[in-house]
């Protein structure tokens, strides 16, 4: 299910639906078609008049297959579903993509997103009947799996609840024919392996797409899969667009490890004149002094940069590991030979070439390393930096005498030389307070001047590996 553009109103709709099937056959060909059935009798009952949806944190109930029934009853089907937004009860407002920030924020142009529940109403009207019991002695199985539905939908402002509710009804038949696929392509015997529905925001202007995974299959297992997903939205077989690691976060639901995620996207760019801006692409985590009750204040900035960079990495599917600690930078340091073993475990400073090695001893990451001979010269790279966040937009490492900082993009003007750089600071000691931390300018865009004028500095570029 491919979401075309992000302005707009999201509608982002969550359910559970209950598959229960029943074997009395091993062989393929017939377990394969009762499944279908099964899913079939699933799609039947998201058409069906039972079939009800809630929006969240509000008392609006629709069921969409009744005429479009509505309550409270002052909303009728051919209300605005924009106009929805005034009957939810929520403290926060949830934003698709950006989110403006205060004073220091801009604000975006992304869209809202409306949160619903997929509900079965499990009585009908009318006369009940009597049951009937029967019993039936014979071998078979009986398959049972909860389906975690998850879709998305946007919609224009001008767009009614009646076609929110075609699309979304649409959206989850779609899925649950997705899910029958993707649950008959990985069975084995008559074990099932749970359907996984995962958003992914590809570059524009594709925009928000739904992918079907089997769940508990890891992401090496599923090349074939991503590679004809790629064929499908023609994209290129260098980079993981598709691996769970890249699945879209929704702004309303909260990292569980505390890291802030891409702090630079509530700042304003700088102004150049004539000047183009490159920045990091992809999530990465803003990593600093003290976290994780490791008292580094003094030593540990380069160290935070590198692991701002393998989260980077990380999250963008690339390597599957941790974010490695300081000991087990320090340790890959000593399994290379850079370093005595008594390093392990210290309070050593390390610079741009140790970040290099560790990034390819850990995660098989090659870097490039520029040298600068003095902060002055820093200037003059423009070219180099806006062609790497071009190519590559990975975050850099720069180290200079005592100090170390993460560089997540430059604006850049090719005609006056003007720069900025987009700077984030290791040297923070707070809280996760992203208003604090861009207000203070631990992450933000500084001019030339920020650098010492006679100081020698290296920086590491990461090099993206060519993988699907």
């Amino acid at each position: 299910m491919v979401v075309p553009s992000l302005t707009g109103t999201i509608l982002r709709l969550r359910g559970q639906l209950e598959l229960r099937c029943h074997l009395d056959t091993t062989d393929v060909f017939r377990m394969h078609k009762a499944i279908s059935e099964t899913f079939e009798t699933l799609r039947s009952q998201v058409k069906s008049e039972s079939c009800v949806l809630a929006v969240c944190d509000s008392p609006v109930v629709i069921w969409p297959n009744k005429a479009i029934h509505v309550t409270p009853e002052v909303i009728t089907p051919d209300t605005l579903f924009e106009d929805v937004h005034q009957w939810i009860q929520s403290d926060e407002q949830e934003s698709f993509g950006k989110k403006s920030g205060k004073k220091k924020g801009r604000r975006s142009s992304a869209a809202s997103v409306i949160n619903l529940q997929l509900m079965m109403e499990v009585t009908n009207p009318g006369p009940l009947s009597a049951p009937i019991l029967t019993r039936t002695a014979q071998k078979s199985h009986f398959l049972s799996a909860t389906l975690p539905m998850d879709c998305a939908v946007c919609i224009s402002c001008d767009d009614t609840i009646r076609d929110a509710c075609e699309r979304l009804v649409e959206a989850l038949t779609h899925q649950l024919c997705e899910m029958e696929k993707v649950t008959l392509r990985h069975m084995k015997g008559t074990t099932l392996l749970v359907p996984e529905p995962l958003h992914f925001l590809l570059p524009k202007p594709i925009g928000l797409v739904t992918v079907v995974y089997p769940a508990g299959v890891a992401d090496g297992q599923l090349e074939t899969q991503r590679k004809e997903l790629h064929q499908q939205f023609e994209l290129p077989d260098d980079r993981p667009y598709f691996r769970r690691a890249n699945a879209y976060h929704f702004p309303s639901e909260a990292y569980r490890d505390g890291y802030l995620r891409n702090p630079h996207l509530v700042l304003t760019h700088p102004t150049v004149d004539d000047g183009k801006v490159y920045l990091v692409e992809g999530i990465y985590s803003y990593h600093h002094y003290m976290q994780g009750r490791i008292d580094d204040n003094g030593w540990g900035c380069a160290y935070r940069s590198l692991q701002t960079i393998c989260s980077w990495f990380q999250q963008q599917g690339f390597e599957e590991r941790p974010v490695p600690t300081h000991k087990e930078i320090q340790q890959a340091l000593v399994d290379v030979g850079d370093k005595q073993s008594s390093f392990v475990g210290s309070r050593q400073w390390i610079g741009s070439i140790e970040v290099q090695l560790v990034l390819n001893q850990l995660l098989g990451v090659t870097s490039k390393i520029m040298f600068v001979s003095q902060g002055s010269e820093l200037g003059s790279k423009g070219r180099e930096l806006a062609n790497h966040f071009l190519t590559e937009g990975t975050p850099i490492m720069i180290g200079g005498g005592v100090l170390a900082h993460t560089i997540l993009g430059v604006t850049w003007s090719e005609t006056t030389g003007q720069i900025r750089y987009l700077i984030l600071d290791p040297h923070y000691t707070g809280a996760e307070d992203l208003q604090v931390i861009t207000d203070k300018g631990w992450c933000g865009w500084k001019g030339p001047d920020f650098w010492d004028k006679t100081a020698y500095y290296n920086l590491c570029l990461p090099q993206r590996p060519k993988i699907i």
